[in-house]
Formats: C-alpha cells, sequence, structure tokens
C-alpha cells in the first residue's frame, strides 16, 4: 500500500467522516492525520483489499474514541465545581454534605477522589496504586460524581 496514494485518494473521505462524527473542523483534521498516521505504523497488519473500508473503519474508530475522551474530560471538570458549591454553601454544614456524600462509598473510593481531585493524580496512577483497572477507577469516580449530582438535586 502506498500511502500518499491512499491519503490523495481517500483523504477527503476520511476527512468527511471525522467532520461528520465530531463537528469540530481542528479535531477532524487531527483524527484524519491521525489515520494514516495508524496505517503508517502498523502497514504490515493491513490487508487492503477494500482500503476505504479499511480507512472508514480506522477514522470511525478514533473519532469515537475522541468522542469518549472528550465525554470523560467534562465529568470529570464537573466535580470540582460542586464541591466548590458545597464548600460555600452558608445554610448547610459542607461537612455533613460530603459526609453524608463519602458514606455511601467505600473508604478507598474516596481515597482516590481525594487522590485525583485534590493531589491531581492520572487515573492510570491511581489504578496502580490500588492495582485496579482504569477504567475500574473511572467507574468508582463517575459514581461518586452521580451521588454529589443526586445530593445536590436534593
Amino acid at each position: 500500500m502506498e500511502i500518499e496514494s491512499l491519503y490523495r485518494r481517500y483523504g477527503p473521505m476520511v476527512m468527511r467522516r471525522c467532520r461528520y462524527l465530531l463537528r469540530d473542523e481542528a479535531e477532524a483534521e487531527d483524527v484524519t492525520q491521525e489515520v494514516f498516521v495508524q496505517l503508517l505504523r502498523h502497514r504490515g497488519r493491513w490487508v487492503a483489499t477494500y482500503p476505504s473500508s479499511l480507512l472508514y473503519r480506522i477514522a470511525t474508530n478514533l473519532c469515537l474514541n475522541r468522542i469518549r475522551s472528550r465525554n470523560r474530560r467534562k465529568e470529570e471538570h464537573m466535580t470540582p465545581r460542586l464541591l466548590t458549591q458545597i464548600a460555600a454553601w452558608r445554610d448547610m454544614d459542607a461537612g455533613l454534605v460530603l459526609g453524608a456524600l463519602f458514606d455511601r462509598h467505600r473508604t478507598s473510593t474516596r481515597i482516590m477522589a481525594v487522590m485525583h481531585y485534590l493531589d491531581g493524580m492520572t487515573h492510570e496512577q491511581i489504578a496502580a496504586e490500588f492495582n485496579m483497572s482504569v477504567s475500574g477507577i473511572r467507574k468508582r469516580l463517575r459514581k461518586l460524581r452521580e451521588s454529589l449530582h443526586a445530593l445536590e438535586a436534593s
């Protein structure tokens, strides 16, 4: 497979797919380039009987990964704002609210929250500390955020 000729021929198709899924021109350009970088990186593994199908599939997977990452970042940034709001509550004791929140979760989840939100550790670093998967850490922190949102709504 000649990557340059594939880029010239299928690059516009890949770009349209990325634009459609991501709804962001700059991000679509980045992912379009990443599609062809992936092709270069793994050129021995790909069987390109139908290069358009292969490129379409790679583009779709990379775009979906970007969307998932984007959504995770949004979720992760919500909690510090809510914690700041809790700390500013004057008519309630913030300690009682946090106590009610943490009583619903394991002690290890509380420690994970402190490591991530206060100490700035990444999910990967926390996973290594607890000998857990990164997705397990994300799941625990997501459930903690959901509990916080429920408390805020009540």
